[in-house]
């Protein structure tokens, strides 16, 4: 069969503009609603349980899980599940370590909850560094996936790709906000979870709706090794180093966890988490067959030959299953999911710079909301602005290790000290400081001396770094590194104030 891919597809422009539309509709009706910080960064605390579980969902399974996993798991086979379980195993860690003290302790970002009983200013602009840091290496991503994407579905040039996903997504967050953007993400989850499905159901019917006739077809194609460990990932430690930063940087990510204060009660947040679970579940559950049922039906070359990192394998098999209805369909929910995962972080970026350094820094928490929603305007377009330039620039890079990038500095320079500071009476202000610039510096001068980047990137021999992501060393650097100088650099009133941030962190008392 002679695949579309690559041509202008009409169908899929057409699913893609009912998409906009639909959604910058949604835009004009929450822009009407933004008028206070509140309402822009937390959607003035009146979203469900149930609706941010599904915004929880829709935020986090992004292009890479979608078009990345089922990529992998066609061309790699059983290894590809790694990511898929890794990104699915730190939900739960969420909801028991951090979703209640974050919602009880915190105002509108997670530096909030680290700073709860340490000094402001240090904590806070090194708590920005490290959100900046894993927001924008993630949204680099995401940017550089839409543009090839649209480049293979649509048949527009790379640059008009990013430059289009870049205002459509300022459009979300400029007028409507954290409104916006939690329906935005709401829409694509269902989007997204009917897409795979439907994806699902035709790829089974062709191996009469049985995993056995299924897996027995990619035994008989490809071998037994194809539904073995080790096609990805032969180093064990590098599959913990993996699994490691998988799991905890989700627990560093500042999109993630600033839509735990959309929410009115830390009782909703867990809700949310376990709703967002059951969601993500699922679809972790299923996305291993489309990626099975692609190298079955359309075979490795043809999918590697279309794109060599195997993005493209959901994309064929909806063309083979359903024709260019369905492919035009599937490429819409992909650059939806695109659009809706770089809103939320162009957001979390924004209220990173207008919170924690305009406001808590540079004002002294002395800020009018006109000034705090101005100023995070403004931000929102110089990091959308930066966004689609770099996007433009790191064209011809290999996305994954961004993808890996931002899981590792989150993991290593966010999550201790998020951690640290809700657990440890003794953790104290230059302790913090040191973990988050630490874990989040370490994480990316190894990443750039791992094979992923010295070898792939820049076509040295063998790598100085020998592990393809860093997490088991830099979050370890990380951790040692708050607990020496927190024991160092003790910090009485920090200690002090630890009993009443307890009292917070379990009651709910006092939170906003």
């Amino acid at each position: 069969m002679e695949s579309q891919l690559g041509q202008p597809n009409f169908l899929s422009i057409l699913f893609f503009l009912l998409f906009v539309v639909l959604t910058l509709g949604i835009t004009y009706w929450a822009a009407r609603k933004t008028k206070t910080s509140s309402e822009f960064y937390a959607a003035g605390r009146s979203i469900t349980g149930f609706q941010n579980g599904l915004a929880l969902s829709g935020d986090f399974m992004s292009a890479a899980s979608f078009l990345g996993i089922s990529g992998m798991v066609a061309l790699k086979g059983y290894d590809g599940m790694l990511y898929a379980v890794g990104w699915l195993v730190g939900w739960p860690a969420l909801m028991f370590l951090v979703a209640e003290p974050l919602r009880n302790l915190g105002k509108f970002t997670f530096a909030d909850v680290v700073a709860f009983r340490l000094r402001q200013k240090p904590i806070r602009i090194a708590a920005a560094i490290g959100g900046i840091l894993v927001t924008l290496t993630y949204s680099i991503a995401q940017i550089v996936g839409s543009g090839k994407l649209i480049n293979l579905m649509f048949g527009l040039p790379y640059e008009v790709a990013v430059v289009i996903v870049g205002i459509v997504m300022l459009l979300y967050v400029l007028f409507g906000g954290m409104i916006a953007t939690t329906w935005v993400q709401i829409i694509k989850a269902c989007l997204l979870l009917s897409g795979v499905t439907l994806l699902t159901i035709l790829a089974l019917a062709h191996f009469g709706f049985s995993l056995e006739n299924l897996y027995g077809a990619v035994d008989e194609k490809f071998g037994s090794a194809a539904l073995e460990p080790g096609g990805l990932v032969s180093n064990p430690l590098d599959a913990v180093s993996l699994g490691l930063a998988l799991m905890l940087g989700l627990l560093g990510l500042p999109h993630i966890l600033m839509r735990f204060y959309t929410v009115p009660d830390a009782k909703e947040a867990r809700k949310s988490v376990a709703y967002a679970t059951t969601f993500i579940g699922y679809f972790y559950l299923i996305i291993p067959i489309v990626g099975f049922s692609a190298a079955v039906l359309i075979g490795r070359e043809p999918i590697a030959s279309v794109d060599k990192g195997g993005n493209m394998a959901a994309a064929l098999l909806s063309e083979l299953l359903g024709g260019t209805i369905l492919m035009g369909f599937i490429a819409a929910v992909a650059f939806a999911t695109i659009l809706a995962v770089v809103a939320g972080l162009t957001l979390a970026a924004a209220s990173t710079i207008s919170h924690d350094i305009f406001v808590s820094v540079m004002k002294e928490g002395d800020a009018t909301e006109a000034e705090q929603v101005r100023v995070a305007r403004r931000a929102t377009v110089a990091f959308g602005v930066l966004g689609i330039l770099i996007g433009i620039l790191f064209k011809d890079q290999n996305v994954a290790f961004l993808v890996g990038l931002a899981f590792a500095i989150a993991a290593s320079g966010n999550f201790p000290a998020l951690f640290l500071s809700i657990v440890w009476k003794n953790f104290s202000t230059i302790g913090g400081v040191v973990s988050i610039l630490t874990g989040s510096v370490s994480a990316i001068v190894l990443i750039v001396l791992s094979p992923t980047v010295w070898v792939d990137v820049f076509g040295f021999k063998t790598a100085i770094f020998p592990l393809k992501n860093p997490a088991i060393f830099s979050m370890a650097l990380s951790f040692l590194s708050a607990v020496c100088f927190s024991k160092l650099y003790p910090e009485k009133s920090a200690q002090e104030k630890y009993e009443s941030e307890k009292i917070r962190t379990y009651l709910g008392i006092g939170a906003e």
